[in-house]
């Protein structure tokens, strides 16, 4: 008979998802096992319904099991997933990821106090969380939590907190670790990636990170690293760009507008030309360098000029991944007492961002048939570049391998291998 393990659902980033495999560990240890438990996002008031729209689902599909949401969402509006007749407990982001939270969860549940949230602004350390991969292709690390800057649309610093990371000797222990489990590809993840390091001991920044991984793991074939913030990109990173191979050539950036007013608006700490600029070193140091980036269609007071320089942004940055978010009203943001853009201009923008953007990676894709890549499979019939361009194999390839393959064409938004 199989043995029953606690149910998960998880919204939102690959921080989450790295974070969901933590804590099913640790609730799998705590006996928790009829229990269902949901990691909520708030990157966006959508995000926040799905979440609420996931837990009845959920408590639909199984009958008296307990609810248990924590995550984002759960840290920023405790109170909203309580009155919830699905929910039986309500955990905070710092709470969700301590052993003694789930050996005491029981024990909470049935409370007429239904809520474990803790100020996470107080929160000044993160432990590597030491969940040594998931999946049997990709190991993504956490190196760092919570965000120091106060964008005036994002909800994210109140339910992460400040930015915490975790110690280089760490990181590199665990990528070790991860590499001899046979792990290819390694990914390193955080909130607000490039403000690594801040507040350790000298202040080391990520590429001195990124560059003592590829130095003291000689081993791994490929390192990645999630979204960045452009601006905050360091010289040991541009070096390590230029010269370290096993560095994969994309970069998830985090633009959101290509409109300086906008920026200001924002009170991002980027304008337009630094973009632009950042995109074009880049690609001189590594010619086959692809971009994803997080563009906003319809932030408060944008005109249709404004909205023209950032879909401008695409051809200008060369970006070939676009991931589009409708400007979504969040309340508590001084964004959200800006004066709003008409909600059908918002969805009519983000459609034309996002058709910008498929043609962008059809050109993309076009340019590499004739190529060959080394080709990391996720699934026997699927991989992905080192520019993280989907292949879909003709032949069934081995899990987890990195395989050379000749590219014969491309299909929707796949390469044919």
């Amino acid at each position: 008979m199989e043995r029953k393990v606690p149910t998960f659902a998880t919204l939102g980033c690959r921080l989450n998802a790295y974070e969901s495999e933590a804590m099913r560990e640790m609730a799998d240890a705590a006996g928790l096992s009829d229990a269902v438990i949901v990691n909520t996002c708030a990157v966006t008031a959508e995000a926040v319904r799905k979440s609420q729209k996931e837990i009845r689902r959920l408590h639909r599909d199984n009958p008296g099991a307990k609810m248990i949401v924590t995550g984002c969402a759960a840290q920023t509006e405790p109170e909203r997933f309580a009155k919830m007749d699905e929910v039986d407990l309500v955990l905070g982001n710092t709470e969700k990821m301590t052993p003694e939270t789930w050996n005491r969860a029981s024990s909470f549940i049935g409370e007429t106090e239904r809520i474990q949230v803790d100020d996470i602004m107080s929160v000044t350390e993160t432990a590597g969380h030491l969940i040594d991969g998931f999946g049997r292709h990709r190991a993504y690390v956490q190196v760092q939590n919570g965000c120091d800057h106060r964008c005036t649309f994002c909800i994210i610093p109140y339910g992460r907190g400040n930015s915490r990371s975790v110690p280089a000797g760490v990181v590199v222990d665990q990528i070790k670790r991860l590499v001899d489990r046979g792990f290819n590809e390694v990914v390193l993840t955080g909130v607000d990636l490039t403000s690594w390091g801040a507040d350790l001991p000298a202040s080391p920044k990520l590429g001195d990170l990124v560059r003592r991984i590829l130095k003291l793991v000689p081993d791994l074939p490929r390192l990645r690293i999630s979204s960045i913030d452009s601006i905050e990109v360091d010289p040991a990173l541009v070096e390590a760009i230029a010269t370290e191979p096993r560095l994969m050539p994309h970069l998830h950036l985090s633009l959101q507008a290509g409109d300086d007013m906008v920026l200001k608006r924002m009170k991002r700490r980027h304008l337009r030309n630094d973009a632009v600029a950042f995109c074009a070193e880049a690609k001189a140091l590594r010619p086959e360098m692809t971009f994803g980036a997080d563009i906003i269609a319809g932030f408060p007071t944008e005109t249709d000029a404004m909205f023209e320089n950032s879909l401008k942004l695409i051809e200008d940055c060369d970006l070939t991944w676009l991931h589009v978010f409708p400007y979504s009203q969040r309340p508590g943001t001084p964004a959200a007492r800006m004066p709003q853009v008409d909600g059908r201009k918002i969805k009519s923008r983000a459609a034309q961002l996002r058709a910008a953007g498929d043609a962008a990676a059809q050109r993309h894709l076009k340019s590499q048939v004739g190529k060959t890549h080394r080709i990391l499979v996720e699934t026997p019939l699927v991989g992905r570049t080192e520019q993280f361009a989907e292949v879909r194999f003709t032949e069934p390839r081995l899990e987890g391998a990195l395989t050379q393959a000749q590219i014969k064409g491309f299909e929707g938004s796949s390469l044919i291998a």
